[in-house]
């Protein structure tokens, strides 16, 4: 009999553990159905388990989900003398994309739970206001067709009736689809469905480079929500929170295939004039230079796709070409290019000079049609310089018939024609030097003026790597920002934002560098090395890819062949 017991207690405390790991575990969704963006917790509530039980393995949730954070709460009570247990394990998460998703059987305490499906559905902001919902985001793309190089404007907005903390929007990124940003965030107030909200709105600028469909995908935003009348949100208490643009697509076409071989020039907008050309009452003389600037702005493309502006060879002139001025303005959320081309025109001779007119064809992408902007033809009467004969008088060859027919000859004796010859001689000689006088003039005047080469501003330069890496060597990643791109536009005017730069840099310290910027400016990441990392790079300057190299041809990207003048 003791035997026995000895062995029924043997086994029961062999069997304890197993019976302790067996444990009551439940899954559940607080959810059964969500948009893309939103949150959903998944509470794994484990009864009876006895001793220490830990978090399950989570690594089969990340095919589908983003887990956000996790939580854990122990709860005991006591009915009718029994004490239990219960421990309940919370996991955020967010789905990664539209579907029916599976959260897969998770081995909790010894027990394994069932699988749970979750329904996920693309973002409806409609619904999302209607419902009041503190956190969503609309987005939307303007025209939802077009051509290749042409603007498409994609703007997102964010709408909040909460406060926020650490919040992070994301960018959209389309392969084979140039992305930028357009003017600075906007904020305002809205109401939707019949309650009030903070509204964050971005604008991007969207240049496709090849023809084709093209899907933007749903852009995020994660973020803390505060409640303001919660005593203990001064100390940090907050609720994570999520939201999600829908996803929107556009549709390519290809340049038209009878276009030939002019620049495509796909835009809202065109404008070409020419400003300084004389009135009617001006007076034009030789030499005297008339200064003329020609303008081209287009709506809805940078200025680097524009072409290079000239004047052909004028037939009587020399043209001078002033160095070109170019940029790139917003017009809410459309891109305006703007070239500049200054030209002294210097006459050469009297009398009529002639520019001939100067087209530039481009496709106006609101009425679908090719169009044509124009500076007509012009002339003007070129007189000549001041101080020279306007007009040699001569006597009619009848008056001088008549004179010499009622005089009648008269033989002068030698002695008396001595100081006429003198007299011609010498008004032959003042002739020949004002003739002398007139050509050394006349060649100075063909001859333009030498242009002093303009000095390299190397003060400036040094100023600003000097101003630079003082600002490399705090932690302030904005003034990091704005002193590095002032160094480098001393060196490379066209350089807009870090992206270009990193792309103009043929060294990879120094990509890494800006990569790490970047992240610290943008993503608010912690400064890890203070600047040291970065003024080191750029220690010793700039280094430039070939393609880059002083002296290189940029006038014009490859992507946009152009010739003014066929």
């Amino acid at each position: 009999m003791f035997r026995r017991f000895v062995g029924v207690w043997l086994l029961a405390t062999l069997l304890l553990p197993a019976l302790v790991h067996a444990a009551d575990v439940q899954a559940t969704l607080d959810r059964s159905s969500v948009q893309l963006g939103e949150t959903v917790t998944l509470n794994l509530r484990v009864e009876g388990a006895g001793g220490r039980v830990t978090m399950p393995d989570l690594a089969g949730l990340g095919q589908d989900f983003s887990i956000l954070g996790t939580s854990q709460n122990r709860s005991i009570s006591v009915v009718n003398g029994t004490t239990s247990s219960t421990l309940t394990f919370g996991i955020a998460l967010r789905p990664t994309h539209v579907g029916s998703l599976t959260i897969p059987a998770l081995n909790v305490a010894g027990s394994q739970t069932r699988p749970l499906q979750l329904q996920v559905t693309a973002p409806d902001p409609a619904a999302a206001a209607a419902v009041g919902q503190d956190v969503f985001m609309e987005a939307r793309v303007e025209p939802a067709h077009g051509y290749v190089g042409q603007q498409f404007s994609y703007v997102v907005r964010l709408y909040y009736a909460t406060n926020i903390s650490n919040g992070s929007l994301g960018a959209p990124q389309v392969d084979g689809v140039e992305v930028s940003r357009v003017g600075d965030d906007l904020n305002y107030d809205s109401q939707r469905g019949g309650r009030s909200y903070h509204v964050l709105e971005r604008r991007y600028a969207l240049v496709p480079r090849h023809a084709g469909h093209f899907d933007i995908p749903a852009l995020g935003f994660q973020g803390e929500a505060i409640d303001p009348t919660d005593p203990n949100s001064f100390f940090g208490a907050s609720t994570p929170i999520s939201a999600s643009a829908p996803a929107v697509s556009i549709e390519v076409q290809a340049t038209p295939v009878d276009w030939g071989k002019s620049a495509w020039l796909p835009a809202r907008q065109l404008s070409l004039s020419l400003d300084g050309w004389p009135g009617a009452n001006e007076q034009v003389r030789v030499g005297k230079p008339l200064n003329l600037t020609m303008t081209l702005q287009a709506t809805g493309l940078p200025f680097e796709a524009l072409p290079a502006l000239s004047l052909p060879a004028l037939d009587g002139a020399t043209v001078y070409p002033d160095k070109p001025v170019t940029g790139t303005h917003n017009d809410g959320p459309w891109v305006v290019g703007r070239r500049q081309q200054a030209f002294a025109v210097v006459p050469e001779r009297a009398g009529t000079l002639t520019l001939p007119a100067t087209t530039v064809k481009w496709w106006n992408v609101l009425t679908d049609k090719m169009e044509v902007a124009q500076i007509p033809a012009r002339s003007v009467t070129v007189l000549p310089a001041v101080g020279a004969t306007d007009v040699q008088t001569s006597i009619p060859a009848g008056s001088a018939s008549a004179i010499a027919a009622a005089k009648p000859a008269v033989v002068t004796p030698a002695s008396s024609s001595v100081p006429w010859r003198w007299i011609a001689l010498g008004s032959l000689g003042l002739w020949l030097l004002s003739v002398a006088g007139w050509w050394l003039w006349r060649r100075r005047a063909r001859t333009p003026r030498a242009v002093l080469p303009v000095a390299p501003a190397s003060a400036s330069v040094r100023s600003c790597r000097l101003a630079f890496l003082a600002a490399a060597r705090g932690n302030d990643a904005a003034a990091q920002v704005r002193s590095l791109l002032a160094w480098a536009r001393m060196e490379r005017p066209a350089i807009q934002h870090l992206g270009e730069l990193a792309s103009a840099l043929d060294d990879a310290s120094q990509r890494a560098a800006i990569a790490a910027l970047q992240q610290r400016h943008y993503a608010s990441a912690p400064p890890t090395d203070s600047g040291a990392n970065l003024a080191e790079a750029f220690k010793r300057g700039f280094v430039w890819r070939a393609a880059d190299a002083p002296g290189a041809d940029s006038a014009l990207p490859p992507l946009y062949p152009f010739k003014l003048h066929d």
